[in-house]
């Protein structure tokens, strides 16, 4: 992970560009009295976002069970014909 001042990656912004997607780099970029901001590849920002996603749903999954534990389930019947017909 590499820390950059603005100035610094807006004049080597390809470089940095590159870093990011060719290395896998993250790059933070720190602005003076602003926030800073990250700068990482799309791949890297995606599997990112499907470990969110996936995180979230697990927590559903948690919740579901829980539910069912404590009774709180309840039983429906399958619309549509029987799969193994």
């Amino acid at each position: 992970m590499l820390a950059v001042n603005y100035s610094t990656i807006r004049n080597k912004l390809k470089d940095y560009c590159d870093k990011a997607t060719d290395e896998m780099e993250t790059v933070i970029v720190t602005r003076k009295n602003e926030k800073n901001v990250v700068l990482m590849s799309l791949e890297q920002y995606n599997t990112i976002m499907k470990a969110i996603q996936n995180a979230e749903y697990l927590a559903k999954l948690d919740r579901a069970f829980e539910q069912l534990e404590h009774g709180r389930g309840q039983q429906h019947e399958l619309l549509g014909k029987d799969v193994h017909e």
